[in-house]
């Protein structure tokens, strides 16, 4: 429903006009609220330029499947066509609500948003592993490694990143669906049991579905005779000291820290009121967004005088290409969490701050025409910053 003229004149209506003159009114049809989110892409900053592709998708924009045991959405190249390396699928399983038993050609790497759930996996040396996963866990499942998801006693609503920019969830290998497309005589004869055995086998990919809340993990469990898998496939995150600079907070998942994640490298990224995720780039893969709270804005930097900025907000997904330049800072009055995410094993970042402080001092002077409070401010650091404008707004 859109807003009426009335309403919109209590909000004062955002117009294209910048301080200085440039621009003009919008007298519609326009979407009022949407321009409301977006005031940096409404009225750029004049430092943007150029083309850049658009960076920034919403879920909530997104197609939402409903089945019985939950839903699922998700952001691909079809949604984001600049989103190549990766990915996203926002998932809810009702309490005993499962994901059924299927596997990947890609990576699953996964963030649990809220509630909790039991994940199950075996590898291909007939190893298993069943594990209970809660808030601000992760999880990471090898390409081709069968696997699970159930929600527990309060459901669960999670966060699947996957290595390859045109995946889609829908397009999964399921055991439903690969049974349902086998003859009973060769199910048969491969269980050794009689063809009547598979009569109520569905028809189809069953995806989600509705189940009893599982008993406890220890009643649940089953020994291989093969041992348990070499790596979890679980990583508590929270559980983590994080790195703390004055205007956040920084944990960084990689396969130095959770070992089986050999494909996707993350980090969750705390930036508090006022405070910004420093000029930087990532020198070794795309980055991939995901706003979990908070309002922010990011310029990307994409070389040749080209830069866009981008109002960005919970729910949200942004996309930064390999090595552009960019930041990331909060707007709003709560802090921002996002979790960004990498198709490598290692997480890695270069600071313009610190970059310019290692460098001669006469040739960064020179280069930039800068004076001495600039060069003064310089500090080299060895990790990711999220860090206040000025000295006196640190806490």
């Amino acid at each position: 429903m859109s807003m009426s003229r009335d309403q919109a004149d209590q909000r004062q209506i955002p117009q294209p006009i910048r301080p200085d003159g440039a621009g003009g009114i919008d007298t519609g049809p326009r979407d009022i609220w949407r321009d409301l989110e977006n005031p940096d892409q409404l009225v750029p900053p004049v430092t943007d330029n150029g083309l850049l592709p658009n960076m920034v998708f919403s879920f909530s924009d997104t197609h939402m499947k409903l089945n019985f045991g939950g839903w699922s959405r998700e952001v691909t190249t079809r949604e984001l066509p600049i989103a190549k390396d990766l990915a996203g699928v926002n998932m809810y399983l009702k309490p005993g609500g499962v994901r059924e038993l299927h596997w990947h050609q890609q990576a699953e790497w996964a963030f649990m948003i809220s509630g909790s759930a039991r994940i199950t996996a075996i590898d291909a040396e007939g190893r298993n592993y069943i594990a209970d996963v809660g808030q601000g866990d992760l999880w990471y499942f090898p390409p081709g490694l069968p696997h699970s998801i159930q929600g527990l006693e309060h459901g669960a609503e999670f966060l699947l990143v996957f290595d390859d920019g045109n995946f889609s969830d829908l397009n999964t290998l399921s055991i439903s669906d690969w049974m349902a497309h086998t003859p009973r005589s060769v199910l048969a004869a491969n269980f050794g049991v009689a063809e009547e055995a598979f009569c109520h086998l569905p028809k189809d990919q069953v995806y989600i579905y509705q189940a009893s809340v599982p008993g406890s993990l220890e009643s649940q469990r089953i020994e291989s005779p093969y041992g348990s898998v070499p790596l979890p496939f679980s990583h508590r995150l929270m559980a983590q000291k994080p790195l703390v600079s004055s205007g956040g907070t920084v944990r960084i998942a990689d396969s130095t820290n959770f070992q089986i994640s050999k494909k996707i490298a993350a980090a969750l990224v705390e930036i508090k009121p006022g405070a910004m995720r420093e000029l930087h780039w990532h020198p070794n893969a795309d980055e991939w967004q995901y706003y979990l709270s908070g309002t922010g804005r990011m310029t990307v930097f994409g070389g040749n005088g080209a830069a866009r900025t981008y109002n960005v907000r919970a729910g949200d997904v942004g996309y930064v290409p390999f090595a552009f330049g960019h930041y990331i800072q909060n707007i709003g009055n709560d802090s921002i969490w996002f979790l960004e995410m990498f198709r490598s094993d290692r997480f890695a970042d270069v600071s313009l701050n610190q970059w310019m402080a290692l460098t001669p001092k006469a040739i960064v002077e020179s280069n930039l025409c800068a004076g001495n409070e600039l060069m003064d401010a310089l500090n080299p650091v060895k990790q990711p910053v999220v860090k206040f404008p000025r000295k006196d707004k640190a806490d």
